[in-house]
This record gives structure tokens, sequence and C-alpha cells, in this order.
């Protein structure tokens, strides 16, 4: 770890690549179906160190990031994240700012606030100002295209390695879906928790037919029931699906107006944030603050590498999502990811910024 205080250091360059990394077997939810995944990697040089962030989605992430943001960033404070922070989101404003310009910010801005960590040397978490110095987690996939087989042994591994919570997708058919949850309920046993996420495939009377059909498997969490667009609907679930079943969304938020119009309709239990679409650590840190204004608990969708160092530092977090294509990604391209313990990830407080470092020779071959 670094002894000296770098100060009045530049951002001297941003450096951009993507890979594309296929699934170990076919998989979907109720709305899509993929076979690989695509991350876009920014690492920013300055004083001798580099930062590394990133975001999951379209390698237009990246044209942005070469064609506008990079420009934006070089030569500026690496100190002053969140004054670049500004600079980015301003121009991107005639660009369509949320979608592929947010998730573009998010890679630059985590990757700006390691780079300040490292700089510091200190642990990210540290830097951010670490409430906790670990972060619970639920086991997520149990995808629609599994066999029960297949949705059995997920779920029911993550479950005997103590994580207390697992998660599964359902909404590409219903009526088999019920059957599904109670695979996958008899795989984890009683003292597990079961969560279902539909990612907006159902219709408000499919959702509430659904969810009492699955009452009795005591599903605790119904991510998504109906589009996260539909915050009538949200709330509407959230006021009618048995008690003990909490309705959750926000993962598709990229701008803070989206999260606090779902904060206001009273949409859901619990919100969702993805610091690799809500425009970075810094957005995220906002979204929890907005939480924590309203009394409400935050759950960190995905990415669980780059989630936890700023998981540790606010204070409103429920937990994060150990979702199964992410942490294989990010075992396959970085050093330093981190392996649930007890339902729980620990970021390492030993290694400066996030503890991550892009595995050069590994990833070459994903390159895309």
């Amino acid at each position: 770890m670094a002894t000296l205080v770098k100060q009045d250091v530049g951002i001297e360059r941003l450096e951009v690549s993507a890979y594309t990394v296929p699934t170990d077997r076919p998989e979907s939810d109720g709305t899509a179906q993929w076979n690989a995944t695509t991350l876009i990697l920014v690492q920013a040089h300055g004083g001798e160190e580099t930062g590394l962030g990133y975001t999951y989605g379209d390698l237009a992430s990246g044209t942005v990031i070469r064609s506008v943001l990079a420009d934006v960033a070089q030569s500026r404070d690496a100190m002053s994240v969140t004054s670049t922070w500004d600079a980015m989101a301003r121009v991107c404003r005639n660009l369509g700012r949320p979608g592929v310009a947010s998730m573009a910010i998010a890679a630059v801005d985590t990757a700006l606030w390691d780079l300040k960590a490292r700089l510091l040397g200190l642990p990210l978490a540290t830097l951010l100002d670490a409430a906790r110095a670990e972060v619970p987690i639920y086991g997520s996939g149990g995808f629609t295209s599994y066999s029960d087989e297949q949705l059995a042994s997920q779920l029911g591994g993550w479950a005997e390695l103590g994580i207390p919570r697992v998660k599964m997708k359902v909404g590409r058919s219903p009526d088999r879906d019920v059957e599904r949850v109670r695979v996958a309920r008899q795989a984890i046993g009683p003292d597990t928790e079961l969560f279902v996420d539909a990612n907006g495939a159902l219709s408000r009377k499919q959702a509430l037919w659904f969810a009492e059909q699955i009452a009795d498997e005591d599903v605790r969490w119904f991510e998504e029931p109906v589009s996260s667009d539909d915050l009538e609907g949200l709330r509407l679930l959230r006021d009618r699906v048995p008690a003990g079943m909490e309705i959750a969304a926000g993962e598709y938020g990229y701008m803070l107006p989206y999260f606090e119009q779902m904060l206001v309709a009273g949409a859901v239990d619990c919100l969702q944030a993805d610091a690799t679409r809500c425009e970075g650590i810094t957005g995220f840190l906002r979204v929890a603050a907005l939480c924590q204004a309203r009394s409400l608990e935050l759950s960190a969708h995905c990415g669980p590498s780059i989630h936890a160092h700023p998981c540790c530092a606010i204070g409103p977090l429920r937990h994060l999502e150990y979702f199964h294509d992410h942490a294989r990604v990010e075992a396959l391209l970085f050093d330093g990811t981190l392996e649930p313990t007890d339902g729980l990830l620990r970021p390492d407080f030993t290694r400066p910024g996030n503890g991550l470092e892009l595995k050069q020779a590994d990833a070459a071959r994903y390159a895309a």
C-alpha cells in the first residue's frame, strides 16, 4: 500500500476496453435471453497510479467514453471526482443522458474514485467513510432456462455455503414458475429466504395471481412483478401481495429523479440501485441519501466486486446481489475479487482502492 499522499495530480488519460464472456449455459429471465455478458472497462491513469471501473452493457458505452468523456476528464484534478462527474453529466445532455451515456459516466466515475483512493493509499471503503466492514449478500441466478435440477443445484449450493437468501427468475411461464418456486424451496430448506424476480414480465393481475400462488412457499421478495415504469402497479402490488412479501425495484434507474419518483409513489418496500447504471459511485451514494431521508433500505444490484466498497459506506444498506453472471465474469477478468463467507462479502482493507487488478493475459481472450 502506498505511504505517501500524492497531491495536485491530474487525470492523464482514460483507457477503455471491452470484454465479452460467454455464459456457462444458456440463460433467460421473464423478458430476455442471452448467452454472453459484456463488460466495459475504464482504467484512469494519473500520478503513477491506475484506477479501475466498469459497467455491464453494450459497446456503445465505450464509444461514448472514448468520443466524449475522455476529453472531459483529461487533465482535471484527480482529487475532485464530483467536479468531474458534474462536467461529464453536462456534456451528455444532448446525447440522451439516461441509458448508455449514464452507464459510460458510471464506468469513468468508478475508475476515478478508485484512482483517488489509490493515490491516497487508502481502501476505497475507507475513503468513502466505511460504516461497516462487511456486506450481506443474496445469491442470484435461477434462470428460467435452467432445468429443475440445475435450479435446485445452484440455489441449494448457495444455501449450503451459508448464504441466507437466494433469488430466482420467474415470469416467462407463470403457471410453470409456480412449480419451479416449489422446487427451489425444497432445495434450500425452510430457513433460507427465497426471492423471485419477474423483470417486469407480468401484468398487474398476473402478478397478483402469482404472488398468491407462491405465498405458501414463504417467498419474501418479489422483484419487478410489473414493469418498473408502472409505479401505480408497483404500489398496487405492494399494498395487496400476501403479508411478509416485499416489493422491490429500481435496478433500471439511471438518474436521481427516477429514484425520487419511485419513492414519492411509495412503489417499493426496498429500493434497488446499480452503480454501473446510476452514474457510478457518486450517483449510488446520492440514491442512498434519498433512501436515508425516507427511512427506506437500499439493495445494490449485481456487480458484487464493484459494489462491495461503496456498500460498506452507505447507512441504509439492506444487502448486495451476488449475481451468478457477474461474479463469474469478475473472477475471470480480475485479481482481488471477493468470495462470500457466511453470507457476507468482506472487502480487503489491506489493498488500496477497490482491490481489483485486471488479469491482462486472461482477459485478452475475451477482448471485444
